[in-house]
């Protein structure tokens, strides 16, 4: 008969319903200060080098990113098609790396969760994943008896070390790279040469399998914990066993050192956190609170905290010196088999049996209307020249227009094969030009939706497309790294010119609004300036420090916009390239930012879920705009309304806040105050007048003074008006 604290007792009663009795801890034992609920069992977790974020991964396929002082999850990575088993941030904290019981290996940027490499090779389940100190290199451990080394960079195998006869469960890398230690259910644990995958030394002792292992923060040791319910210290170098500690009641799934390498801990299957000293094998402190098994441990960078995960589907942060429990983390739908935080701690990654990879945030205006139909993440959105219709582009592969005053849907174009990354209307509206991950430029008729033209010739995703002003050419930047100018009739579809510059991805593209020149921005890190006409570099942009996501001008044309993976906005002077101005306030990826028609405001949308709005001379935040709950792919406006567009799978429609103030001019020219209408202003000239430093409007219908008895900072000179 099965004792019934055993796992696989606790295994049959999970199988079958039958629901364990939960008893108090007893005796001399800390509660957690933290407890992070999830829907499924944490099978792994870890922190990021800062200490800020947490990771942790499930049986319910997900690994999920925490903010370890709130507890609030900040995002999901989805692909994996079976249990995450493990995971782990590159050195830079810009990569995650997953393993999963589908065989895979999986490589993804840690900013947006997209998976950027699959590496597949492994006949079995992956037990476990590394990057190298150098972050250059992944090893991973399978039970198909193996370990793998692979090139970080192109994902190709580099090296197979094959020694063990059983299931290979834990690998990690030494501090300085040159050596690989790996544990496994043949009860070994093997120390390996990183660069020539020679076994360099086997340590025997253990009686059971072999579950984790890990190098000392100096290298001169490694600890290992076992199903024979032992941790073992090693000496690295001689591979002889220094201490044994006991004291755990049934199999150790994890152990971890502190950084200072003075202190282990342990999670086991008897539900508890148990922290030693290596060097007396005394046990220091046991963290009680977990109400099933322990399966997996790490210290914070600073050792100051502790995190577990376990089968009790949560993840609990713990005071390494008082034992309390400091915060628990809740989200995942299944196990979470892994956990690790990004070196600057802002961002957590969980792998779990849920399928997914999930990253969170370790630190963690009035909507008007929601436009429901999309069945997948809405990549970008336009208003027509009128402001009556949306149009929006999605990872479903559709092109939808909807009406902008009711929301009814009132078109769905399908005919692309893939993403759908760009869309917008020509200037006169007659016309749809939507960009996708299926190489193609596709023109529709805005009215029927009928397909006009395929343009075909990008040899990758096509990522941005622009009409130009007169709408007879089109513009489209890919991750083929160009940009190509295009018949706006598309009566031939035959390309026009081909702009070359760009090292990366071409990511945003746009005209001018005389049309003279383009824009671009890449993942080069570059925003560039082109002449239209003849396609030669006029200038360069340099400033910011991670890829630029989109690009926009001012309606004067003297002004450029931009938005980055760095997390800002910055304002550039289209004829010099110096940087006026640069809009700090969002905490992650800017996908998506616009000038105002007046050019006084900037709407910015991001990965942080929210669209914000800004005074353009300031440089001031002056509204922001929350609800979605996704990342927020692509921001419009017109006169009085701002719409965006997000991985919610919604559309949104909100009040523009520019309208706040007591004058707004109309579509004739004329500055109102309500319905009365005070000064005229040619349209020939209101961008000329309409500034911050002028105090007097005068025009033949009228004449408005600006006081500055109650002078107001900044673009909102409106409201110093006084008759």
């Amino acid at each position: 008969m099965w004792n019934q604290d055993s796992p696989v007792w606790s295994h049959w009663k999970d199988r079958f319903g039958l629901i364990p009795s939960i008893s108090l801890p007893r005796g001399a034992i800390t509660l957690p200060l933290l407890t992070i609920l999830t829907k499924y069992r944490v099978d792994c977790i870890a922190y990021s080098p800062d200490g800020n974020r947490i990771v942790s991964g499930s049986r319910d396929k997900s690994v999920l990113v925490w903010d370890a002082k709130t507890g609030k999850q900040v995002r999901e990575l989805q692909g994996h098609t079976d249990r995450v088993s493990s995971v782990a941030f590159s050195p830079d904290g810009n990569r995650i790396v997953s393993g999963s019981y589908d065989h895979s290996v999986r490589v993804w940027d840690a900013k947006t969760g997209e998976q950027l490499r699959e590496l597949q090779g492994h006949t079995d389940v992956v037990r476990s994943v590394v990057f190298s100190p150098d972050g250059n290199r992944i090893v991973s451990g399978s039970w198909d008896k193996s370990v793998r080394g692979w090139d970080a960079q192109t994902g190709e195998q580099v090296r197979e070390l094959q020694g063990h006869t059983g299931g290979v469960s834990s690998v990690a890398f030494s501090p300085d790279g040159d050596r690989i230690v790996s544990g496994s259910e043949d009860k070994s644990v093997r120390v390996w040469d990183a660069k020539t995958g020679e076994q360099l030394r086997e340590l025997q002792g253990h009686t059971g399998d072999v579950n984790s292992v890990v190098f000392s923060p100096d290298g001169h040791r490694i600890v290992s914990g076992s199903d024979d319910r032992s941790v073992r210290v090693w000496d690295a170098q001689t591979g002889e066993q220094v201490r044994e500690l006991q004291g755990h009641t049934n199999w150790v799934r994890s152990v971890a050192f502190s950084p200072d390498g003075n202190r282990i801990i342990s999670g086991s299957y008897d539900k508890s956190v148990r922290v030693w000293d290596p060097k007396t094998c005394e046990q220091v402190r046991e963290l009680q609170g977990h109400t099933g098994w322990v399966s997996s441990v790490a210290f914070s960078p600073d050792g100051d905290r502790i995190i577990s995960g376990s089968d009790d589907k949560s993840v609990r942060v713990w005071d390494a010196m008082t034992g309390e429990l400091v915060r628990e983390l809740q989200g995942h739908t299944e196990s979470v088999s892994s956990v690790a935080f990004s070196p600057d701690g802002n961002r957590i990654v969980s792998g779990s049996y849920d399928h997914s990879v999930q990253m969170w945030d370790a630190k963690t205006g009035q909507l008007l209307r929601e436009l429901q139909g999309h069945t997948g993440g809405v990549t970008s959105v336009a208003f027509s020249p009128d402001g009556n219709r949306i149009v929006s582009g999605s990872e479903d592969k559709s092109v939808r227009v909807w009406d902008a005053q009711t929301g009814e849907q009132l078109r769905e174009q399908q005919r692309h094969t893939n993403v759908v990354r760009s869309v917008v209307f020509s200037p006169n509206g007659n016309r749809i030009v939507s960009g996708s991950d299926d190489k193609s430029v596709r023109v529709w008729d805005a009215q029927t939706g009928e397909q006009v033209k395929e343009l075909q010739g990008h040899t990758h995703r096509v990522m941005s497309v622009a009409f130009s002003p007169d709408g007879n050419r089109i513009l489209s930047g890919s991750g083929d790294k160009s940009v190509w100018v295009w018949p706006g009739d598309a009566k031939t579809g035959e390309q026009v010119r081909e702009l070359q510059g760009h090292t990366d991805w071409v990511t945003s593209v746009a005209f001018t609004p005389d049309g003279n020149r383009i824009v671009s921005g890449s993942d080069d890190k570059s925003v560039r300036v082109w002449d239209a006409e003849t396609g030669e570099q006029v200038k360069e942009l340099q400033g910011h420090t991670h890829r630029v996501r989109s690009v926009a001008f001012s309606s004067d044309g003297n002004r450029i916009v931009s938005g980055s993976y760095d997390h800002s906005v910055r304002v550039w002077d289209a004829q010099t390239g110096e940087q006026l101005r640069e809009l700090q306030g969002h905490t992650d990826v800017v996908r998506s930012v616009v000038f105002s028609p007046d050019g006084n405001r900037i709407v910015s949308g991001s990965d942080d879920h929210s669209v914000r709005v800004w005074d353009a001379e300031m440089g001031e935040q002056v509204k922001e705009l929350q609800g979605h709950t996704h990342r927020v792919r692509s921001v419009a406006i017109s006169r009085n309304r701002i719409i965006s567009g997000s991985f919610d799978n919604s559309v949104r429609v909100w009040d523009n806040p520019t309208l706040d103030a007591p004058w707004v001019m109309d579509i004739d020219g004329w500055i109102l105050s309500g319905a009365e209408r005070l000064v005229w202003v040619p349209s020939t000239i209101c961008n000329v007048l309409l500034r911050p430093h002028n105090t007097l409007i005068i025009s033949r219908n009228g004449s408005a003074t600006i006081s500055f008895a109650e002078c107001k900072l900044g673009t909102l000179w409106h409201e110093c008006y006084t008759p």
